[in-house]
């Protein structure tokens, strides 16, 4: 697993073992920034079940201006820091320990730009964590929420004050784009 491209191209990244943590495939990676690759310079990104860090770090590494990584595992908290310091982008990030779900209902009067949603894939964390996002108003007006899922998991659904993209499935993998509509949410 390395970083892309950017200011961190190349970057090996640390990955976990065993298979508590599921890292995002490199093409999926590549083909979800490659959906957002004009909109993420000098935006404030929030990487909410950060796992190793890749997505957020990508993010970083592509000129976000700022990151938050919400991670509730320990061991996968460490991995993200120490990609940070490989990856020289630690200024730039914030890491919280802890819940998802916990952190959204707490994070205002927070905001950002891009949400990152990779939950793992044997829970409903996906469409507890849009309909929290949907529900409080932490995506900036025009923000996008990009989520991955699995391809023989449902559409996540439909969320006042988003709208949503059609699915772009990559394998085993399928990518959602939502887009922040209108005013608050």
């Amino acid at each position: 697993m390395r970083v892309i491209t950017g200011s961190a191209r190349g970057v090996r990244l640390k990955t976990p073992d065993g298979q508590d943590t599921r890292p995002t495939a490199e093409r999926v990676k590549e083909a979800a920034f490659s959906m957002v690759q004009f909109e993420i310079e000098g935006r404030r990104v929030l990487d909410l079940f950060a796992g190793t860090g890749q997505l957020g770090i990508e993010a970083l590494s592509r000129g976000a201006k700022s990151a938050v990584f919400v991670e509730q595992r320990k061991d996968a908290m460490a991995l993200v820091r120490e990609n940070l310091k490989r990856t020289r982008l630690a200024s730039r990030a914030e890491t919280i320990l802890g819940d998802a779900i916990s952190f959204l209902s707490r994070c205002a009067p927070r905001s950002f730009d891009l949400i990152l949603l990779d939950p793992p894939y044997a829970t409903n964390s996906l469409k507890s964590a849009l309909n929290c996002i949907s529900e409080i108003d932490i995506l900036s007006e025009g923000g996008i929420i990009l989520c991955e899922r699995p391809s023989e998991s449902p559409h996540p659904g439909n969320f006042p004050g988003l709208e949503t993209e059609k699915d772009h499935r990559y394998g085993k993998t399928i990518l959602t784009l939502y887009r922040r509509i209108g005013g608050s949410l």
